[in-house]
Order: C-alpha cells, then sequence, then structure tokens
C-alpha cells in the first residue's frame, strides 16, 4: 500500500536529507548547524509550507529560525539519542504546527513548546478557510513565538 500527501513544492528553500540515505528520517530547510537560531519549527506533510512561511516572517522580524520536518515519527523514535539530540536542537523556542493534535509533538518541542494546531474536535471545510478559524498559520506562529520569546506567554 502506498500512502501519499500532496503538498506545494517549496522551490526557494530546498530541503537537505540529514543524516544520509540510511536515515530518511527528518528534513531540514536550511543548514542544521545554524548558529545562534532562536527558534526551531518542527513540521511534516503540508504544514512544512506554513512552517516555512513562519520562518521567514521571523527571520524578517530579527529572529534566526530553522525548518525541520519530521515526515515519519516511529523511524525518529528509532535513531540513536545523539541523532535525535542534533535534529531536536537547543533553540531557545521550539514549535510544533499540525493540523491535528499536539500528540506525539512533545518529543521535539517539549512540555513547554509552543503547539500550534487543533485543541479541541475538528470542523469539515476547506483548509484555506479552516486553517485561519483555527490559528494554523505562518502569523499565528510567528506571533506566538514573539510572545515567548518577549516573554509574553
Amino acid at each position: 500500500m502506498k500512502i501519499a500527501q500532496i503538498a506545494p513544492l517549496i522551490e526557494s528553500v530546498p530541503p537537505r536529507l540529514y543524516g544520509g540515505t540510511e536515515r530518511i528520517v527528518s528534513y531540514l530547510t536550511e543548514e542544521l548547524v545554524a548558529l545562534g537560531h532562536d527558534v526551531t519549527l518542527f513540521a511534516s506533510g503540508s504544514e512544512v509550507e506554513i512552517a516555512v512561511a513562519a520562518r521567514r516572517l521571523l527571520q524578517d522580524r530579527g529572529h534566526p529560525a530553522r525548518v525541520v520536518s519530521v515526515p515519519v515519527f516511529e523511524l525518529f523514535d528509532k535513531q540513536g539519542e545523539a541523532y535525535r539530540k542534533k535534529v531536536i536542537g537547543q533553540a531557545r523556542v521550539k514549535v510544533a504546527i499540525e493540523a491535528a493534535v499536539r500528540e506525539g509533538w512533545d518529543q521535539f518541542i517539549g512540555a513547554d513548546g509552543i503547539f500550534i494546531g487543533m485543541k479541541g474536535f475538528g470542523a469539515s471545510g476547506p483548509y484555506e478557510k479552516l486553517y485561519p478559524h483555527f490559528g494554523i498559520t505562518a502569523e499565528a506562529a510567528a506571533d506566538a513565538v514573539e510572545a515567548r520569546l518577549a516573554g509574553r506567554s
């Protein structure tokens, strides 16, 4: 059985495979060792586009950030501790963006990380209307990060 998710191509930020072909576990949209980055945004699937847009907003606002796409939690969990720590990093603020619930993301963002996603039951409709309604947007992510960095959350 094949499972595929259609997501817009992000041409301006080519992904980098981290860990070589034997570890197709996480992809970075920027260099992993981005010295001095304040923020790491984690996402998978179509939400990576939102994370990349949030990164651009944060960079424009003076907050160095990186994006990590984690397509398969189970494979990530099987990697060694050193690998997992290196991918997760030590950013001051960690954010997960998911059009579902928070379940599973705390291993990346911690219990005090920012979660941009569903906090209750969902709704039906086109994502173009639902994402803004539920705050699953690049702007919401960037604003939440700035509030955290300023000590307002």
